[in-house]
Formats: C-alpha cells, sequence, structure tokens
C-alpha cells in the first residue's frame, strides 16, 4: 500500500531536522509540492537544500504543481478557505493517484509543525476520507515557528501559573480580550497588533526565522508597533512574501 509521510522542516533552518524527520526524508520516492510563484522560489530552494543535506544515496523525485487561487476577499472567509482545501486536496489526490506507486513512499515537506496552524494533514484527510486513493499516513513532528520565536528571544513562553493562548490576527482584530495575559499570534497579514492600546503590553516579534533574513524586535506594542510595521512592510516588498509570529505578553505589576 502506498504512504505518506507528512514532515515537519522547522521554520528555516536545515539544522532544524530533527533524527526522526532524517530517517523519513530518506524513505520517501516521491516528493509533493506546490508551486507558489516566482516570488516564493527561495522557499523551494530552502526545501531542496534540505533534502540535498539529509537525504543520502537515495533516488528520489519532486512532483509539482499550480497552487489553486484563493479568493482573497470572501465574503465568507470561513467558506473560501474550505474551498481552497477542496482544490488542493483534489489535485493532490490526482497527483497521488499518478506519480505514486503501490508499494512506494510520498513525502510532504512541512514548514514548522504539521498540527500547528497548517493545512496539509486537514487535506491529506480529506483524501483518506473519499478513499479513492487508499494509503497509509505517519506525521513527524517538527520545530513551530512558535518554539523558534522563544528561543530567538531568550524567554519561556509560559510564565509560573500562567496559561498560553495561540490564536491568529483575524481574531485579535478586536484587541487583547481581559485575562489572556500571553497570546501568540500566527498569520497576521494585517499588523492587527495595531489594536493593543495598553501600555502595559509587551510584543516579541519575528521574521524569517531561522534563516539568513530573520529579524526581532521586541518592546511595549504602543511604543515599537510602527518600527514592526515599517520592516515588515519593507522585507515583504523585497522578497514578495513574508513568514511571522509574535507574542503578546502583559506585564506583572512591580
Amino acid at each position: 500500500m502506498r504512504k505518506l509521510v507528512l514532515i515537519g522542516i522547522g521554520a528555516g533552518d536545515p539544522e532544524h531536522i530533527t533524527l526522526q524527520a532524517i530517517r523519513a526524508l530518506n524513505e520517501v520516492d516521491v516528493f509533493f509540492a506546490l508551486d507558489k510563484g516566482a516570488e516564493k522560489d527561495d522557499l523551494a530552494a530552502l526545501r531542496r537544500a534540505i533534502c540535498e543535506t539529509h537525504i543520502n544515496g537515495r533516488s528520489y523525485r519532486t512532483v509539482v504543481a499550480p497552487d489553486p487561487p484563493r479568493d482573497r476577499a470572501p465574503a465568507s472567509y470561513q467558506r473560501a478557505v474550505e474551498h481552497w482545501h477542496e482544490s488542493r486536496a483534489a489535485l493532490f489526490e490526482a497527483m497521488i493517484a499518478k506519480e505514486l506507486g503501490e508499494n512506494q513512499c510520498g513525502g510532504f515537506l512541512v514548514w514548522g509543525e504539521p498540527a500547528l496552524y497548517d493545512s496539509t494533514l486537514r487535506i491529506v484527510e480529506q483524501i483518506r476520507a473519499k478513499d479513492a486513493v487508499k494509503f497509509t499516513y505517519e506525521i513527524i513532528p517538527g520545530i513551530s515557528s512558535v518554539q523558534a520565536l522563544a528561543a530567538a528571544h531568550k524567554f519561556p513562553l509560559n510564565r509560573i501559573g500562567e496559561a498560553i493562548h495561540i490564536t491568529t490576527g483575524r481574531n485579535l482584530d478586536a484587541g487583547l480580550a481581559d485575562g489572556f495575559d500571553n497570546v501568540v499570534v500566527m498569520l497576521d497579514g494585517q499588523c492587527a497588533f495595531r489594536a493593543v492600546k495598553d501600555a502595559d503590553i509587551d510584543i516579541y516579534w519575528g521574521a524569517y526565522l531561522g534563516t539568513k533574513d530573520e529579524s526581532l524586535i521586541a518592546g511595549r506594542v504602543v511604543e515599537v508597533a510602527g518600527e514592526i510595521e515599517r520592516i515588515r512592510s519593507e522585507a515583504r516588498a523585497r522578497k514578495g512574501w513574508i513568514m511571522d509570529v509574535y507574542l503578546l505578553r502583559r506585564r506583572r505589576p512591580s
């Protein structure tokens, strides 16, 4: 039977790869990927570098298809994402059926951690539920951007007796809710941290974590929000894409 492995490859540094991930890389016959345009060629190059660094004496192929278009201004965000995932699932199903032999192993290289704000696992489950192509699959955990952020800024994510909340920029539009003192924000394309006006909230921001372009800023949100927005905008204009994440943390009373 066909087998798929979803391999977490970290936030950008080839040395983020775990020993378990290296073992899985060396089992793969065919890697599946989506072409996201010329502006993200350096991400494809990072994937190639990871394979070239860690795969030893084994032949493999990479099969690439254009990423289905996504509605960026939908009436319903959730329905638009669901439709996009359905399109990806249909595309990957066809690729697996055509390109992967019955007893071969197919691989998906997933940025960060496959179980944290990534659609690959959800899409693979959709394909499996249709049962048109039969396969087993395995998930190889990776180092997430959240972990890389904490390491880069040299702080623990948790404080004694306090919870950690992980959300998206879309959910932060109304500002930081009462009772949430440690909030990790991912997928923020609109700089939602600008809605935070409390002078007692610090931000620890990072972009391109684990790469040569890594950028870090920390301080009170009300003081550094403009700087983050400027640097983020300049970086995105220069590279054509950006991956960033940040922690919002309420200061404890003196």
